[in-house]
């Protein structure tokens, strides 16, 4: 519309201006006429202007007015008028103005002479103006109109041109509003219904169409890949291990709690962040590597990846590094807590040396008795008896060290096999006292019993008759005689029973306390040999404790003797 407008005023001037010049041309030429008419005749030295009259003849158009005027304004001559030497001075007229300083002038307005409305057109001859005026009537003016035909072509065109548009507009508007409606969604990653995918049926419909095709695609592979870094995330949570990706430029992606946590432990900082894991001296190894397969130019293939492992040391704890390098060079980083089997790998080399050291004193007792008796088949009777008897307690010995190595053994690597039910604790405890009865009333050792009848454990009947067994032995074989024994429950809460072990004995020097539940510890071990202990009757009581998700703990009493408290969970 703008521009239909400016094009009809553009037009409706340049027509207008065109008529114009065409007037403007018919009253030059007049004055051209004029100008020559008194040069040839010389009227302005004759000053007989009356002979200009002739002009009037001359001339085709009737309405044409002839005025000369002299530089100062005087009136000359003037067609229209037959006393034209009483006229006032033109000289402020504004044509004879606009002539005086460009030569020519024109301009339309009311003659005070003739009292008619006139298009005066006035020129500049030096020494005097020739106006020529064509009285300003209904054809002039419409003359100088533009034609109307022309207006109503263009606004034809223009409302031709406009429908065109409009109909192409509207079937373009519904693909740009649902594009525009589609932008507004998948800005706020809305999903797009099934109405909403349908475009109209041409070219920017088809484009709109398959951009909603590939949203929709990006969408649900944006979906599915968060799914699937969702559960990666759970299952890096989930284990035990430390996890973290990185990218070429060691930039961390991927990193799990326990990956922090590790880090942390080995660090000896509280605040570290994956970003700190290469300013850890711990991690120089790593970092080598690192340097070493990242600057190299070439391609690992799935089945060659670089790959460093080795295990870190750090307060009582071991924990195995392994860092991979992937094609692109990013790389992964797994920390995993050896500790504990670390340690019970120690342990157990520490345990195979003591049964070792343990199983050859019965063993070359056994042998050198039974050798003796091969050697001397004249010995006497007696002596042969004491030969054999203590060949026997040997054997007995060694038969004791084994099936409580079998159950350290089977309380650790398979304790999940014990059955486990409620267990009444005080008829356990009762059977254990009356099965070792006879040991008691040797050394005079008296036991009292305060377990109430209600108090059930979640646990196995073996496994705690092996611990008060234990501990009862243990009391029996050091606690010396004319010593009490105690065994009570004095607290419970909702998970545990808390229960205190005690005898009147001698007691354990401080020094060795923290160390009775080790395996094969002694406080005198040539005294314990002879009293026939294994050295594992507390490493039992110990783990079978634990087994039945309590803690134990030992401590000399003020008034003498030893006391072990512990609990035992009630499911």
């Amino acid at each position: 519309m703008l521009f239909t407008v400016a094009i009809l005023l553009f037009q409706l001037q340049r027509e207008r201006n065109y008529k114009t010049d065409q007037l403007e041309n018919t009253l030059k030429n007049v004055t051209e006429v004029t100008h020559n008419y008194i040069e040839h005749y010389g009227l302005l030295q004759s000053q007989n202007f009356h002979q200009a009259d002739t002009l009037k003849y001359l001339i085709p158009q009737q309405n044409i007015r002839i005025t000369v005027i002299n530089k100062k304004g005087v009136v000359l001559y003037d067609s229209f008028v037959d006393d034209y030497s009483s006229m006032e001075n033109h000289f402020e007229r504004p044509e004879v103005q606009k002539a005086l300083y460009s030569e020519e002038g024109s301009n339309i307005r009311h003659s005070e002479t003739t009292g008619q409305d006139f298009y005066y057109y006035a020129h500049n001859y030096g020494d005097y103006f020739v106006r020529t005026a064509m009285v300003y009537n209904v054809e002039v003016e419409n003359f100088l109109k533009a034609e109307r035909f022309f207006i109503f072509f263009i606004i034809g065109i223009f409302l031709i041109i406009w429908l065109i548009i409009n109909e192409l507009t509207k079937r373009l508007s519904i693909s740009i509003t649902k594009l525009k409606d589609f932008a507004i969604k998948a800005g706020k990653n809305e999903p797009i219904e099934e109405d909403e995918s349908e475009f109209p049926d041409h070219e920017l419909g088809e484009i709109g169409a398959q951009i909603v095709k590939i949203y929709n695609k990006l969408r649900k592979a944006k979906d599915d890949v968060a799914m699937e870094k969702d559960r990666l995330f759970n299952h890096m949570n989930i284990l035990n291990e430390g996890i973290s990706f990185f990218k070429s430029n060691k930039e961390k992606m991927l990193a799990n709690s326990h990956f922090i946590q590790y880090v942390s432990m080995i660090s000896d900082s509280s605040t570290i962040s994956a970003e700190n894991f290469f300013n850890i001296p711990e991690f120089d190894r790593i970092n080598a590597f690192l340097d070493e397969n990242l600057e190299k130019d070439t391609e690992f293939l799935n089945s060659e990846l670089p790959q460093l492992e080795y295990t870190i040391s750090k307060n009582e704890s071991y924990f195995k590094v392994l860092c991979i390098v992937f094609a692109d060079k990013s790389f992964e980083i797994l920390i995993t807590d050896v500790t504990r089997p670390e340690k019970r790998r120690l342990l157990k080399q520490q345990l195979t040396s003591n049964i070792a050291h343990e199983l050859k004193t019965p063993l070359a007792s056994i042998k050198g008795y039974i050798e003796t008796l091969m050697g001397n088949p004249n010995i006497d009777k007696e002596k042969q008896q004491y030969f054999i008897e203590r060949a026997h307690a040997q054997s007995e010995r060694l038969n004791l060290l084994l099936n409580d190595i079998s159950l350290l053994n089977n309380i650790e690597d398979a304790g999940e096999l014990f059955e486990f039910k409620q267990v009444n604790v005080k008829h356990i405890v009762s059977d254990v006292i009356e099965n070792l009865e006879s040991r008691l009333a040797s050394k005079n050792i008296k036991c009292r019993l305060n377990i109430d009848d209600e108090v059930l454990v979640h646990g196995n009947d073996s496994l705690l008759s092996s611990v008060f067994q234990n501990l009862i032995e243990n009391s029996i074989n050091y606690a010396g005689q004319n010593v009490s024994i105690e065994v009570k429950n004095y607290l419970e809460d909702k998970k545990y029973y808390y229960f205190s072990y005690s005898d009147t004995g001698v007691g354990i020097p401080e020094e060795h306390l923290h160390r009775i539940f080790e395996r094969f510890y002694r406080i005198d071990s040539g005294r314990t040999r002879e009293m026939g202990g294994t050295g594992l009757g507390l490493s039992i009581v110990k783990n079978a404790v634990l087994l039945h998700k309590g803690k134990i703990s030992a401590r000399n009493k003020e008034d003498g003797g030893i006391e072990f408290l512990f609990t035992l969970a009630k499911k």
